[in-house]
């Protein structure tokens, strides 16, 4: 019988691999749940209420002269 067929050996290397995958496994675990309280957030403090627009504020945008074009170009079409 040859050295890579022993039966022992496969079962100490599959035995070792068992345990060699339950501790990644449990590592990759332990990582995750230390993601997921790190990310927990409370809530109540520093909470308001609405969204970042003031209501009245006009807000300014400025276009291009290719995107004033069109603007024009459609608004001679509509009328």
């Amino acid at each position: 019988m040859s050295k890579k067929n022993n039966l022992s050996k496969r079962k100490k290397q599959h035995e070792f691999d068992l345990r060699r995958e339950k501790a990644e496994k449990e590592k990759r675990d332990k990582k995750l749940q230390a993601s997921k309280t790190k990310m927990k957030v409370d809530g109540s403090a520093g909470r308001r209420k609405g969204g970042k627009f003031k209501v009245g504020k006009k807000v300014k945008t400025k276009l291009s002269a290719l995107t004033k074009a069109k603007v024009a170009q459609a608004m001679e079409v509509d009328n």
